[in-house]
């Protein structure tokens, strides 16, 4: 739909978070791209430290609207990578908070433009292929949030059951700390482990770092209780980078989690420097280590 012009506008628009001045509707081709184009500037994208915090579940709906259809989800691809000792990948589209140290490519920020549908079906033929191709027996959904599009997530894990792989599901919890129904849904799947990734320990922390609102910050804490409630095999990440979060911050994750019964393995991240995370950071104020 787009060409190549309306694309880079649209990214120096996020990148700068600048109101350069508008060129006249000889830039566009027809109606149907200045509506696009309008959707474009109006979708969240890099944070800065003037960014007007959102609501990650609005963002969310806004987001499954963009990269969801029936049963069909968007990816940019399909492939197979080292971690987790080697795992089927689909890298899908689309997530609900704007992490600054978010690891992904700029499709994050740009579902629009980026990606194409697979439906369940679709999608699951290709993360087993490849899966049987390397000689793995795990898969799972990347470069964007799973749980967003939860009919085509279900689907998918429908289809993975009847395999012999472990289906990898990393989230950050927004939507099942907002839903105990979502992950209740899970739990007849024995072939799943969840990743919840925390993002704060905090509101303040929460707000900076993600963009979503800091009263959302205990939905992730939310998605912990409710997936310890239905005995669902996960276990908890954090990034706990020293350079974004506080000691002080990171005491205060610790302590909320002991106070949900939550005392297993926490997997402590750090911020890699790929080259998306660098544009993200420094549009957001931090102060990028050599």
């Amino acid at each position: 739909m787009f060409r190549k012009e309306y694309i880079q506008e649209a990214y120096n628009r996020g990148k700068n978070q600048s109101q350069p001045k508008r060129r006249s509707d000889s830039f566009f081709d027809n109606e149907v791209q200045r509506y696009y184009f309008k959707l474009v500037e109006e979708y969240p994208s890099f944070l800065t430290p003037h960014s007007k915090p959102f609501d990650p579940l609005e963002l969310a709906r806004q987001t499954e609207e963009i990269v969801g259809k029936g049963n069909s989800r968007k990816y940019t691809d399909f492939y197979c990578t080292g971690v987790y000792g080697g795992i089927s990948t689909g890298y899908t589209i689309g997530c609900c908070l704007r992490c600054v140290f978010c690891w992904v490519d700029f499709s994050r920020d740009f579902p629009l433009q980026t990606g194409q549908f697979f439906s369940a079906q679709h999608a699951f033929q290709n993360l087993n292929h490849n899966a049987r191709k390397a000689g793995v027996k795990k898969m799972r959904i990347s470069g964007g949030e799973p749980t967003l599009c939860p009919e085509h997530l279900v689907s998918v894990l429908e289809l993975i059951r009847e395999t012999p792989c472990l289906f990898i599901l990393e989230t950050n919890g927004i939507l099942f700390g907002n839903d105990p129904d979502y992950v209740n849904r899970l739990k007849k799947y024995r072939n799943i482990h969840i990743r919840v990734s925390l993002k704060a320990g905090n509101p303040e922390g929460f707000e900076r770092r993600t963009g979503g609102k800091g009263e959302f910050y205990e939905l992730p804490f939310k998605a912990v209780e409710y997936l310890k409630k239905e005995g669902i095999n996960f276990h908890v990440a954090a990034m706990t980078d020293p350079g974004l979060m506080p000691g002080e911050e990171r005491k205060m994750m610790l302590t909320r989690l002991k106070s949900i019964g939550y005392n297993d393995y926490l997997e402590e991240e750090r911020c890699d420097p790929y080259p998306s995370t660098a544009v993200r950071l420094e549009k957001a104020g931090y102060k990028l280590r050599k």
